[in-house]
């Protein structure tokens, strides 16, 4: 290549470059070396030194190296290095002839830092890294983690013969073998019951064999079917709304004996129930075919009130208090809360069972805290706040007030109201919500047999339709843009900071400390906007003057629907504060939808529900009563037999609640060993997030807890500066604080195994700072980029 002075100077500098250096381009670099050659000349220079020629040619080769720096990584099976970390790699490569061998030689000790960066020890950055990796869905097979223990070793120095590598390669192949082994186990012994089952409902037989099997007529045979003495096992729908009724011959051979009673008129003694012989005998055992009717009786989910004993022993009364958002629903309940000489505060958040415990403060009144992961017992008190799966059935209380009744219709969660109304030990019980759930209250009282009072509220300032639809610029402060997925929350928060907004955001994968500061943010005047999800819907108090919706629709996990009216409501509501943002106004984003689908959702009355049957489920009583009927311990069978025998779907009371988590828990715990019953079901109950792996970790936890190993905490693992993280940082760390959680309501019931709270509690506590801090960076261009 030869100078030409009717050439351009870049291409005259490249020309003079490539003669002293020998260092030649190729054809496909070409144009991107010459226009960062153009950058880099002064005006009037025809030619660079050789320094910058070759910098020049690193910068452009740098995405190639780092394409064949990955996939290096990846072939070899080091799945834990990152492209973040290959592109460090490379930026410190100044041979623009560097080979495999050179670029490794860059990667080892940008790889090795970020290694010691995982943790303060080997073990620690080990654990932390192979979190990492399950994060990002790779789990590292047997040859991986073992190449990943010796770059931790190299890492931090280690020799070849150093304990640690004994002792770590021991450990992963105990907890492989035993993962391996529970599986096993547990599909030999889930196909065992599954089995079982099968044959029971294969030797099922018609009504018509009833009366041979018994030695009784087909009318006796009505008769006693009628006055619940002869349980039908099975019942099964047929086309035309006909049902077909199957009986188990073994019960009926073993209630024979009690045909003269019968026939007398005599009435079974209580307790007996059909599968006792004469005289009382024990029937032949039956082992798990046990009638499906015997077993929706021992369930009692079909008589649900009255497994409340407590409640059902005193004179209840209860106030349903109802309005919209902003209406003062909790001030009259607390007020009579804090008068009475014992009570309990049910809220649906961990946060609002503190803010309850506060208020209750300020009137005056200690409390004690009792929530999924923490206790906190004040001497001599007599009242409690808790969130309402917490609720205490068997210590009476004069005055209870449980909020957010509207929950009542959750899938997931309703169950928990259902249980907390009917069975909250109080002589008067305040149950608070919007206005949707009267006619669900209303009939828990019919079914409890309790006097119930209706208070309705209307809001402290008024609440308007905005006409216009309101532009991504033209938002302000004191607004408040509604989205209805992280992602869009956090896309929505870096447009705003593209405009120059201070922005706060609330969505529910962040604790509720985390949330709590951000809404102070906002309140405070930090924050010009609050970026949120409908989880500003309950447990903040929040100073909005204008709620805007970015959409006018949500996916609920089964479908892309629109908003309903109650949650146009409920969110909108959030907008105005009595005494400084007086009107309220809800809009809706530009290009969203139209103001009048938001206008006619605020005036529109109560939707009524299509079900009023609330929702039930087992406790732990229910779930060792049932595994007693049918001699069994595995949890997997006994909800197995309570999904197929209890509440049929016309039940006219009740519906059990989705325990698809908590059967999915079971099954995966049928091959651990040890565990009673009742740990079973507490491990079932716990709070995992399955999209984050949370029951193969539950799994791994409940093993250690069989074989008697303590388990420990999860760790933060590494957490680049606030400044640096991205989207990625910030959800690796969302989730650690969810195994957090996980592993602090396990500590609570099995201290023994799960001793190092403190600990947990520091690690949950500088998660907290690190997301917060992460959320406050503003109007740095690297981080606007990122998010």
């Amino acid at each position: 290549m030869v100078s030409d002075h009717s050439a351009s100077p870049a291409r005259d500098a490249l020309a003079t470059a490539v003669a002293r250096t020998g260092l030649l381009p190729e054809p496909r670099e070409e144009t991107e070396v010459l226009r960062r050659l153009a950058r880099a000349l002064e005006p009037g220079q025809r030619s660079v030194d050789d320094a910058t020629y070759r910098h020049v040619l690193c910068l452009v080769r740098r995405k190639k190296w780092v394409s064949r720096l990955l996939d290096k990584t990846r072939r070899s099976g080091r799945i834990w290095i990152t492209r973040e970390e290959i592109e460090d790699a490379c930026a410190t490569v100044e041979d623009p002839q560097a080979d495999d061998q050179a670029l490794e030689r860059a990667l080892d000790p940008v790889a090795q830092a970020r290694l010691r960066s995982y943790g303060a020890s080997p073990r620690a950055a080990f654990e932390s890294v192979q979190a990492d990796l399950v994060d990002t869905g790779r789990v590292p097979s047997p040859a991986q983690t073992d190449l990943l223990l010796m770059a931790v070793a190299v890492a931090f120095g280690l020799s070849a013969d150093d304990p640690f590598l004994t002792f770590t390669r021991q450990e992963e192949s105990r907890r492989q073998d035993a993962a391996s082994k529970i599986e096993t186990a547990g599909r030999r012994l889930r196909a065992q019951e599954e089995e079982q089952l099968r044959a029971w409902e294969e030797s099922l037989v018609p009504f018509s064999e009833v009366p041979r099997l018994l030695h009784c007529s087909g009318r006796e045979a009505l008769r006693w079917i009628a006055e619940n003495r002869l349980p039908v096992a099975r019942k099964v729908s047929e086309p035309g709304g006909r049902e077909r009724w199957e009986f188990d011959p073994q019960t009926l051979v073993a209630l024979r004996g009690k045909l003269n009673e019968w026939r007398r008129g005599g009435r079974p003694a209580e307790g007996d129930a059909p599968g006792r012989g004469s005289a009382g005998q024990p029937a032949p055992d039956m082992g798990r075919k046990v009638a499906n009717a015997v077993i929706a009786r021992v369930a009692a989910l079909d008589r649900y009130a009255a497994h409340f004993r407590t409640a059902r022993a005193l004179q209840r009364r209860i106030t349903l208090v109802t309005g919209p958002t902003n209406s003062g629903k909790s001030y009259t309940a607390l007020n009579a809360l804090a008068q009475a000489e014992s009570g309990l505060a049910l809220a649906p958040l961990r946060l609002l069972a503190h803010e309850f415990r506060e208020a209750l403060a300020s009137r005056g009144v200690e409390a004690s805290l009792s929530t999924g992961e923490e206790r906190l017992i004040v001497p001599g008190s007599r009242h409690l706040a808790a969130t309402v799966e917490m609720c205490p059935f068997y210590s009476p209380v004069d005055v209870a007030v449980i909020d957010e009744a509207q929950m009542l219709f959750d899938t997931d969660r309703g169950a928990a109201w259902t249980a907390a109304i009917m069975g909250a030990p109080a002589r008067h019980l305040y149950v608070l919500g919007a206005p949707d759930c009267i006619p669900m209250v209303r009939r828990i009282a019919e079914l409890c047999g309790d006097p119930l009072d209706e208070i309705s509220l209307e809001r402290k300032s008024p609440l308007r339709a905005a006409s216009q639809p309101v532009r991504l610029a033209d938002l302000g402060a004191g607004d408040a843009l509604i989205a209805f997925s992280r992602r869009e929350v956090l896309d929505l928060r870096a447009a705003l900071m593209q405009h120059g907004k201070r922005v706060a955001v609330v969505y529910g994968a962040l604790s509720p400390e985390v949330r709590r500061a951000e809404a102070q943010r906002f309140n405070s005047g930090q924050a010009d906007i609050l970026v949120a999800t409908d989880a500003i819907g309950m447990g903040l108090n929040l100073s909005i003057k204008r709620v805007v919706f970015a959409s006018l629709k949500k996916y609920d996990g089964r479908q892309t629907r629109d908003l309903s009216v109650q949650e146009v409501k409920q969110i909108g509501g959030r907008a105005g504060r009595f005494g400084k943002h007086e009107t309220g106004v809800v809009a809706v984003l530009a290009g969203a939808g139209s103001p009048s689908f938001v206008r006619r959702q605020l005036e529109a009355d109560p939707e009524q529900p299509e079900d009023l049957r609330p929702f039930v489920q087992p406790d732990v009583d229910i779930v060792k009563a049932v595994a007693t009927e049918i001699g069994s311990q595995s949890l997997y069978g006994v909800l197995s037999r309570i999904h197929r025998a209890v509440l049929r779907k016309d039940d006219p009371n009740y519906r059990l609640a989705d325990m698809e988590q908590a059967f999915a828990i079971a099954s995966a715990l049928e091959g651990v060993d040890t565990l009673d019953l009742p740990t079973r079901w507490a491990y079932a109950m716990c709070p995992v997030d399955d999209r984050d792996n949370g029951i193969r970790r539950l799994v791994g936890w409940a093993a250690d807890h069989a074989a008697g190993r303590r388990v420990l905490p999860p760790g933060t693992g590494r957490l680049p500066p606030a400044e640096r993280a991205g989207r990625e940082e910030l959800e690796r760390a969302e989730k650690r604080h969810k195994r957090l959680v996980a592993w602090r309501w396990l500590a609570l019931r099995f201290p023994e195994f799960y001793p190092d709270r403190e600990e947990a509690e520091d690690t949950t506590r500088r998660l907290n700072d690190w997301i917060e801090s992460v959320l406050r960076q503003q109007s740095r261009a690297r981080q606007t980029q990122k998010f």
